[in-house]
């Protein structure tokens, strides 16, 4: 070897030793996440991972006439409203979807909620900002010109397409921190009942047809959705998150024939068939286009869903088609301290109930049904779930004022709210 060569390889190994004495920087190696719907970024500050809140809130924002709550709204000092916002800003959802918040043609309603009570600090709360939202019509207080109660006269809100007073009551709103993508929004207002493969129809128990409440000519018009059923997809750090919401009739107010009971199975079922390929292709928008989500495609499922796994008068399994679906992520059940004091402070119905009073959602008659769990934020099974809760504090806690008891200052709903972590 010569001299040249042996003084290249010392310096070869003096280069490599003092490599190896430098700690090595990984450049994926995330940073400590923020508050929920922070982000994690590498060392590059490239974000990795984005933690999102979604939220379902039933707030029990309908009027009994149109247009009331526009008026209601066009102030800062509904005390209602005043409520509805501060445990909306207790609680920071980066994605909301809020029921019973009735519709009107403009969408006044939501940007007066927006502009007069959530971008305004209530109690000291700090106020909170959604840039994007959406509404759309509702089919509560449609008229559909048919008996559909059987109660031989036609007109008023048994009769609509969904009970209502008024077009619109009752409807929903969805607030986003996140760009919501208009254009892809699907809505599933006028998909027919009986166009659902293997419907379960109410029967008519003082005829021997079977399936035989609605006549043909009803079923050639009656919808799905007492409300409707909305896709609305979100770019969240360049991915889209299908935001799946509705409000299923409640499975009570009616006779044997559970016209209520079997409507709110299947509305439930609407969204487990839409989840999966194989499933939804019976599945037509209001644009006429068929399917549902493609395989691959995030989605989080959230709505008062009227139905108690356990308890209450809904179909047994309605609400399981979503909680056994084996696309769906339930491994975290949004819980609170609340739920199982009013419990025992309660007791009624709540003594017998055979569901954990944890997972309740709603402060309902203690006479019957009692509380149960009705509202559901439900991810994808790949969508890893990191915290989540209900919003019902126990009567020691400061802000117990904000969901009470009867008569409710706020809703006889509780927000409930789950963390997600997305990659991007």
């Amino acid at each position: 070897m010569t001299r040249r060569s042996t003084l290249f390889f010392k310096l070869l190994f003096l280069l490599l030793a003092l490599l190896l004495a430098v700690p090595i920087v990984q450049a994926n190696e995330p940073a400590a996440p923020s508050d929920f719907g922070g982000e994690k970024t590498s060392n590059y500050g490239k974000p990795k991972r984005v933690i999102v809140r979604f939220a379902t809130f039933n707030a029990s924002l309908n009027r009994f006439n149109q247009g009331d709550l526009v008026n209601d709204l066009s102030t800062p000092d509904n005390a209602q409203a005043q409520t509805i916002a501060e445990i909306i800003q207790r609680s920071r959802p980066d994605v909301l979807l809020i029921n019973e918040f009735d519709f009107d043609e403009n969408g006044e309603a939501a940007r007066l909620f927006l502009e007069n009570y959530l971008n305004v600090s209530q109690n000291g709360a700090e106020p909170i900002n959604y840039p994007h939202y959406f509404v759309a019509p509702s089919n509560t207080g449609l008229p559909s010109g048919f008996d559909l109660n059987n109660d031989g006269s036609v007109g008023g809100p048994n009769d609509a397409y969904g009970f209502g007073f008024f077009p619109g009551q009752f409807g929903m709103v969805v607030f986003s921190k996140y760009p919501i993508k208009h254009k892809k929004i699907r809505t599933f207002q006028n998909f027919l009942w009986q166009d659902m493969p293997g419907a379960l129809l109410p029967d008519d128990p003082n005829t021997p047809e079977l399936n035989d409440w609605y006549s043909p000519e009803e079923l050639d018009v009656f919808r799905l959705s007492s409300k409707s059923h909305w896709d609305v997809p979100i770019k969240i750090k360049g991915r889209i998150v299908h935001f799946l919401v509705s409000h299923p009739t409640p499975p009570v107010f009616d006779g044997p024939e559970d016209y209520n009971g079997r409507r709110n199975h299947d509305e439930i079922r609407f969204w487990a068939d839409y989840i999966r390929p194989n499933k939804s292709r019976y599945i037509y928008d209001d644009n006429g286009h068929f399917g549902g989500l493609y395989r691959g495609a995030l989605f989080v499922i959230a709505g008062d869903q009227n139905a108690d796994p356990f308890d209450g008068d809904s179909v047994p399994g309605a609400i399981q088609q979503l909680l056994d679906n084996r696309r769906i992520n339930t491994r975290v059940t949004p819980d609170s301290l609340g739920g199982p004091e009013q419990s025992v402070l309660q007791g009624g119905a709540n003594d017998t109930h055979v569901g954990d009073p944890a997972f309740d959602t709603a402060d309902f008659n203690d006479s019957a049904p009692g509380n149960l769990r009705v509202d559901y934020v439900l991810p994808r099974r790949n969508m890893r779930i990191i915290d989540a809760g209900v919003f019902w504090p126990t009567t020691d806690d400061p802000l117990f004022g904000l969901v009470g008891t009867f008569p409710f200052p706020s809703s006889d709903h509780r927000l409930v709210w789950v963390d997600v972590r997305l990659r991007r």
